[in-house]
Formats: structure tokens, sequence, C-alpha cells
């Protein structure tokens, strides 16, 4: 059986435990806890470790999702879940510009550990605030061979063309790495 390692990570609230949670056919094992800081109240919780979460494809492919903290705070664990990642996931919260620049800078620090293919998820695309995909990729100065996808994180199928696109990807490279 064959086991693919992918690295769902972004700035705080993007979504990270939500998409997840929507697919995973196991508990989300989850290190969520109380938010503290008043400029963190976007929300009651937020991961502090990591979230983790499995979907079986088929007989042959298993999927280890590896949800990361958002904030900067925690961000030394990013290293820790990158090891032996064969692919990873941006998500980028659509309503919120004022992240952008934050989630080039983890795109950034990503593609720094391993050389993998990844994909941006534009997330919350059902908002009404929320921002164009196009206008998104100039925003965040996304090469147009970089796969950036709208997203709703809690709608089961927008998630599994998330990380379809990435499987996909990432066979492509396993594909080629043979081929040398």
């Amino acid at each position: 059986m064959q086991t693919v390692k992918m690295v769902v990570t972004g700035p705080y609230n993007a979504g990270k435990t939500e998409f997840i949670r929507s697919v995973s056919e196991i508990d989300v094992v989850s290190t969520e806890r109380k938010v503290t800081s008043a400029e963190e109240m976007v929300k009651d919780t937020t991961t502090v470790a990591m979230d983790f979460g499995r979907i079986t494809v088929d007989d042959d492919l298993v999927l280890y999702l590896f949800g990361t903290p958002g904030q900067k705070r925690f961000d030394f664990m990013w290293e820790i879940l990158s090891e032996g990642m064969l692919g990873f996931i941006v998500m980028v919260d659509s309503s919120r510009p004022e992240t952008f620049r934050e989630a080039r800078s983890i795109l950034e620090t990503f593609r720094a550990y391993a050389p993998t293919p990844y994909v941006v998820a534009a997330n919350k695309q059902d908002l009404e605030d929320a921002w164009d995909v196009e206008d998104m990729r100039i925003a965040l100065r996304l090469d147009p061979r970089v796969k950036l996808l709208p997203c709703v994180a809690c709608e089961k199928e927008d998630v599994k063309n998330v990380l379809l696109e990435l499987l996909y990807s990432i066979l492509a490279e396993m594909e080629l790495k043979e081929e040398k």
C-alpha cells in the first residue's frame, strides 16, 4: 500500500482544520486550544501543534493529511510537519486580503523545506467579500503554472478537488523521477 503525506498550511483562520475535517475518514486528531490573545479573537480556538486526518483513496493508496498551526508563534512545528511530505496545500482566506502577504511567506517557507508539488486553495469563496481567484493570483504573485483553486473548506467536494489536483501533481512528479 502506498501512503502519501500531504501538509495543509496557511495563515491563522484560513480554514485548515475545517478542510481536513471535511474529508477525513477518522476523527481528526487535533491540538486545538482556546485563543487567549484579544487580537486573535476571530474564532475561539487555534491549532497549536497539528491536525491529522486520513483518507483511503483505494486499496492501494492512503492520504495522510497534516494541518499546521497558522500562528507565527507555533511556526517551529512547520519544519517538523514538513518532514517526508510529498506535497502541500496553502490555504488562503479569500475574504481577508490582509493575510495574503503572510500566505505568500508561508508558501515560500514550505518550498524551502522541500521542493515538492503544491497547490493554493482560495478558501471561503462562498463569502460575499471573497476575492476573485484571478485577482488573488495577482495579489499573491503566483506564477501562472501554480494551481490556484477556489474552495469552501466545509464542502467535501471542493476539498476532494483540491486534494486530487495535488495528488495528480505528486503522481506526475513521481513518474518523472522513475523515468530518470
